[in-house]
């Protein structure tokens, strides 16, 4: 199992390269950039690339709206010219807030689009003519449409690979299908490794069941917070998993309308259907603290990684059975400390 974790977008630069370099020497396999409406994340993985060795360089993600299907194959080519081969490409849809409100971009067709994205990203990397005709792309642009000049082109550079890991950050069932059959990788969020196929079980066996052999096994980038301490028990444990209670509101009851709510739909379907509608039901009337305090413990307790070092191994192990390749952390503490302890109960 290799361990990734999210890079803030919003730290100094210099920080953040430090603190990546770090990490690396410690044993961190894969460092995740995020992008949402502050500077670009392409920038800061170009300079984490020239500041590191070893470690990946994965866009955790890049939406699909703010940047053609076309753009987006030439900047994963660009950044693994740049880190010399370990690039990693994470795509997503975001959310109509950003898409529409910051880009003044339609949100449409968001599955469709991400792949039609990846098709044309790895049409590109093979160095073939750009040609695709998608639900939601079509290059060059059809007849019709435009001067008429438009040609089909293929990318200049010599890629320094024809492939590249992409992962797709999908939720919603049809989206999840999608993820198994067409992505390299996948990247849920409150992933439960005893749960987690309540929600999407059946989407991920159906997409599997018709993904390509060359693709290989779905990787599955998942985790949360981790913390490793012997006294980290009862109500010593509880108090740190109450760190992750205002986030799991913020996006269970508030990212989105009341009726439209995709991080919602995971806690009901993970069998918290009453406290799901009850953190919303605070959330949207502004008690976002009695909203926190709704969230199911037991759910915290098994998203995320926190307790006595044989504790985290089980757990380790439940991610690993569950499929998870890449655990993503979120360290309690000293984060170099923290890769340095798990690398030590991976083994």
């Amino acid at each position: 199992m290799q361990l990734s974790m999210m890079i803030s977008y919003s730290d100094d630069i210099k920080t953040s390269a430090a603190k990546v370099r770090d990490l690396e020497a410690a044993g961190l396999d894969l460092a995740w950039v995020a992008e949402a409406y502050s500077f670009d994340s392409v920038s800061l993985m170009g300079y984490l690339a020239a500041m590191t060795e070893t470690v990946k360089i994965g866009s955790g993600i890049l939406n699909v709206y703010s940047r053609t299907a076309s753009c987006i194959a030439q900047t994963a080519a660009g950044l693994d010219h740049v880190s010399d081969g370990r690039f990693v490409l994470g795509l997503g849809a975001s959310g109509p807030q950003v898409v529409e409100g910051f880009h003044g971009v339609a949100y449409e067709k968001p599955m469709p689009r991400i792949k039609d994205y990846i098709e044309v990203t790895r049409q590109a990397l093979r160095r073939e003519k750009i040609q695709y005709e998608g639900k939601a792309v079509q290059v060059p642009l059809p007849e019709g449409q435009g001067t008429g000049l438009g040609k089909p082109l293929k990318i200049i550079n010599h890629p320094v690979r024809s492939e590249i890991p992409i992962f797709w950050a999908s939720l919603q069932p049809l989206s999840v299908r999608n993820t198994a059959r067409h992505a390299d990788g996948w990247l849920p969020v409150f992933f439960d490794p005893e749960k987690y196929h309540r929600v999407w079980g059946d989407d991920i066996k159906a997409g599997t069941a018709t993904r390509a052999p060359e693709l290989g096994q779905l990787q599955i980038s998942a985790g949360g917070m981790v913390a490793i301490d012997e006294s980290l028990t009862g109500d010593a444990q509880q108090k740190v998993l109450d760190h992750a209670r205002p986030n799991v509101a913020l996006y269970a009851g508030g990212m989105g309308a009341r009726d439209k709510n995709f991080y919602n739909d995971i806690v009901r379907n993970y069998g918290y259907e009453s406290e799901a509608i009850e953190i919303q039901d605070l959330y949207l009337d502004g008690k976002k603290a009695e909203a926190a305090a709704a969230v199911p413990s037991e759910l915290l307790e098994n998203t995320n990684l926190v307790g006595p070092a044989g504790y985290v191994k089980e757990r380790l192990a439940a991610y690993a059975e569950a499929g998870v390749t890449h655990l993503q952390i979120q360290p309690v503490g000293n984060p170099v400390e923290t890769v340095a302890k798990l690398r030590e109960l991976i083994g």
